[in-house]
């Protein structure tokens, strides 16, 4: 299968994880399980997502490299993507997950999903995958995004993907994180939320050294 790179070159893609590391945290969730980490721009989600495919030793997949060339191409531009324009994308995802649940992998996967519409593709009736919903205010992330890259986010950006959101509800069985902790804190309570809803009685491994933050 093939997919878009970071910089929007096709780039071709196997079954094997993208990213995956050994355990780095010790805990009793019974593998396999698959997460959707979902929020808007600028939440968090790729680091929290690489850190919680660490936790669980399992792979990451960064649902923004299933775009096509041309949506790449045209978000480059600075023109927004349509749903017709994702509908696509939301499919490929539906398909990566539906690879790693054939297979029994568990696996984290990023996904904006800011709509309803969205989570019922990517997820629908897959009762064995979890939706993790990243949540922030528009004045943190703006903050965050100007500490990170020197600069304010546009507002306009901001106000489009809070404008967009249409945050889970209770029917969806979303895991809920407020995303003002620090990296690690969040990781743990989202690994705290799996053990309570896939834990199993079998003793945890030994505690592994954590894994390194991805740049």
């Amino acid at each position: 299968m093939a997919a878009v790179g970071a910089l929007g070159g096709e780039v071709s893609v196997s079954r094997e994880p993208q990213r995956a590391w050994s355990a780095a945290v010790a805990h009793t969730v019974r593998l396999p399980v698959i997460a959707v980490i979902m929020g808007v721009s600028g939440s968090g989600k790729t680091t929290i997502s690489a850190l919680l495919a660490a936790a669980l030793g399992c792979q990451f997949q960064e649902g923004d490299d299933l775009h096509s060339a041309q949506s790449v191409e045209k978000m480059q531009g600075g023109t927004p993507l349509t749903d017709a324009d994702r509908l696509p994308w939301l499919h490929r995802i539906a398909a990566e997950i539906d690879g790693w649940r054939a297979e029994g992998q568990s696996g984290v996967l990023t996904c904006s999903a800011l709509k309803r519409s969205y989570r019922n593709i990517i997820i629908g009736q897959r009762s064995d995958v979890m939706l993790v919903y990243l949540k922030g205010t528009h004045d943190r992330i703006r903050r965050r995004m100007a500490a990170r890259h020197e600069h304010f986010m546009p507002n306009a950006l901001l106000d489009s993907q809070f404008a967009t959101l249409e945050e889970p509800t209770p029917d969806e069985h979303p895991i809920i994180v407020d995303d003002s902790g620090s990296p690690g804190a969040i990781v743990a309570e989202i690994v705290h939320h799996l053990e309570r809803v896939h834990g199993t009685s079998v003793a945890p491994s030994p505690r592994l050294s954590c894994a390194p933050e991805p740049p």
